[in-house]
């Protein structure tokens, strides 16, 4: 399901929605939390892609919690920062924390292409 309609049920008091809304961003928090100790810290944490690119709610509640990584959200930054490169850390944050817009399809067109053209070449 696309988390607009998660978002929008969770806001009409659907209680599933807000589970769906809840385990999703803990289990984004878990592994933000993962690869920062196999990394051996964080520069740079960013969103990207669907809920990540367009959804101010799903960036906020996955950054709950991480402060102590360096983690924090300008409120403001994060609120206008859909679909559009924006760096939403606060002021204060020792991580910056950035929105960066992706084009899927073009990625997914751009590598068929390589493929069918290395392929044709190996003939």
């Amino acid at each position: 399901s696309d988390m607009r309609e998660v978002i929008d049920a969770m806001n009409e008091g659907h209680m599933n929605a807000r589970l769906a809304f809840n385990v999703y961003c803990y289990r984004l928090r878990k592994y933000i939390g993962a690869y920062t100790a196999a990394m051996g810290g964080l520069d740079v944490l960013v969103f990207t892609a669907g809920a990540g690119e367009n959804s101010p709610e799903v960036r906020a509640a996955s950054c709950q919690k991480l402060e102590f990584l360096g983690v924090k959200l300008d409120e403001e930054k994060n609120r206008v920062a859909i679909g559009k490169e924006m760096d939403i850390s606060a002021d204060d944050a020792s991580v910056r924390t950035l929105v960066i817009p992706t084009n899927e399809e073009l990625v997914i067109a751009l590598d068929t292409e390589r493929i069918v053209k290395e392929k044709q070449a190996a003939k």
